[in-house]
């Protein structure tokens, strides 16, 4: 009877009950006699060959988990978000690292062993430069004026591997995480930041004080073009530089200030003057209009006339519904004559 497969099946020999006591003489042991009971393993052919290919299977399992543990481990996903391009890198863990390309976001590169990724932006900054305190600038006339430089610029996206490799460098995850824009800000101190300055402070210094106030527009174009040519053939694209917030020294502003209220003031004076002589032109004129009415009644008018005219103005008097007549002794003309008159010299008060 065969055991089943894979394990053994003992086999018991024992010596019969009645046999004597065994001596080292063969003829004293014979065949029946009695012997210790013994037990023989045996095996079948079956059971040794699926031992050890359930070994094998097992370490492959377990060979196989642990690959997939490292490689999970040691690989990565790398995520881009909108308005950003990421510059792909792959590790090595024998060998060397190197580019592995580049993705716009939002996109990621599937998990990949070893892969990471930088994110550069590529919308525009708008960063200001201060000339203030210390960093004031002296204008042609040794006047110190403090201002301030608005530079628009961005990163030309078919540029980023150029502007990785050759003007930033990679920044830790830990940097990344408090300041996306780190690799953008190293760049720009490493290579904009310090010609943009020296250009504005040219612009300045070739102009008098007060001028510098009315051409902050030329100022401004003129850094533009020179930051432009500069940064020709680079990755950074400059859209716009804007001069602005113009401070001058405060006795400075305040003599200006003087000087307009007394600018001010002056222009009010010959506003003054000005309606002055508008209001005798006015009068002359006006007089002159009066003599020369006053010349034409003195040339057309006669004494029958303005007599008429007397006599017709009492016929209105006389006809209105509110009037009381009174006779008054009159003149030659029609004037009425006042004063006090004798009653028995009627002839004197006519010919008066």
């Amino acid at each position: 009877m065969h055991a089943p497969r894979g394990e053994f099946q003992p086999t018991p020999v024992r010596a019969e009950a009645d046999r004597g006591t065994p001596t080292s003489s063969p003829s004293a042991n014979p065949a029946g006699a009695w012997r210790p009971a013994m037990f023989v393993r045996t095996f079948s052919s079956d059971s040794i060959v699926d031992r050890p290919r359930g070994a094998v299977l097992a370490l492959f399992v377990a060979f196989l988990g642990a690959v997939l543990a490292v490689w999970m481990i040691g690989s990565s996903n790398p995520f881009t978000p909108a308005g950003y391009v990421g510059y792909l890198t792959k590790g090595a863990v024998f060998g060397k690292s190197r580019f592995y390309g580049i993705q716009r976001g939002p996109t990621s590169a599937g998990r990949t062993w070893l892969l990471d990724v930088t994110n550069v932006s590529i919308t525009p900054y708008t960063y200001t430069e201060d000339f203030t305190a210390n960093e004031a600038v002296l204008s042609r006339d040794n006047l110190k004026i403090a201002f301030r430089v608005h530079t628009v610029w961005r990163i030309d996206e078919a540029r980023v591997p150029l502007f990785m490799e050759r003007f930033s460098t990679t920044a830790g995850h830990a940097a990344l995480e408090k300041n996306p824009d780190a690799v953008v800000q190293v760049a720009y101190g490493n290579f904009v930041r310090e010609p943009l300055r020296t250009y504005a402070r040219d612009e300045v210094q070739r102009r008098n004080g007060l001028e510098v106030k009315d051409a902050l527009i030329p100022i401004g174009d003129a850094v533009l073009a020179r930051i432009r040519q500069y940064a020709q053939g680079s990755p950074f694209i400059i859209s716009s530089v804007v001069v602005g917030n113009v401070q001058y020294p405060e006795e400075v502003a305040e003599a200006v200030s003087r000087k307009l209220a007394a600018t001010q003031e002056l222009q009010r004076k010959d506003t003054e003057i000005e309606i002055e002589r508008k209001e005798r032109t006015k009068r002359e004129v006006q007089a002159q209009g009066i003599a020369n009415a006053m010349e034409i009644i003195r040339g057309q008018l006669s004494p029958m006339y303005i007599q008429h005219e007397a006599i017709e103005a009492q016929k209105l008097m006389v006809n209105g519904p509110n009037h009381t007549v009174v006779y008054i002794p009159v003149g030659p003309m029609g004037v009425p004559l006042t004063g006090t008159f004798s009653a028995t010299q009627p002839r004197a008060v006519a010919q008066r």
